[in-house]
């Protein structure tokens, strides 16, 4: 028999509330998915100022994340490293930029954060920053 554990809603919010707390100190706009371990989404925020396109690619970074259990970076890196296409994933919903970041809990992924509309960096220190918050 396997344990094992699951992101709550209220952990997503906390995630989301969070980053997006940052964002408004700042006034930046971005969006802010967090997602299950299966990549599908638990909680979503979109602050002011947040390009539209970046409503879809947060999401897709969480997914990314979650699903190959790495940095959404690490698996557009490996992609190209490799020749293996992302369109192989036979997903459209996989990307290979940064800012989706795996949540670990006791070794395990139990879910991803996704953060989009700001440089990429910037979109990978606040998704590692949520994704810290889960302990």
């Amino acid at each position: 028999m396997n344990q094992t554990y699951t992101l709550s809603h209220t952990d997503a919010v906390k995630i989301v509330s969070a980053i997006q707390a940052e964002l408004e100190k700042e006034n930046k706009g971005a969006a802010v998915a967090v997602a299950d371990e299966h990549g599908e989404l638990l909680a979503f925020v979109r602050t002011d100022g947040c390009p539209l396109a970046s409503i879809m690619i947060a999401m897709n970074k969480a997914f990314t994340a979650a699903r190959e259990r790495k940095e959404s970076k690490a698996v557009g890196r490996a992609s190209k490293e490799e020749g293996f296409p992302m369109t192989n994933f036979g997903d459209l919903r996989y990307v290979s930029w940064g800012g989706g970041v795996p949540i670990i809990y006791q070794g395990k992924v139990i879910g991803a954060v996704g953060v989009s509309g700001l440089p990429e960096e910037e979109d990978m220190v606040l998704a590692r920053m949520g994704a810290g918050l889960i302990k």
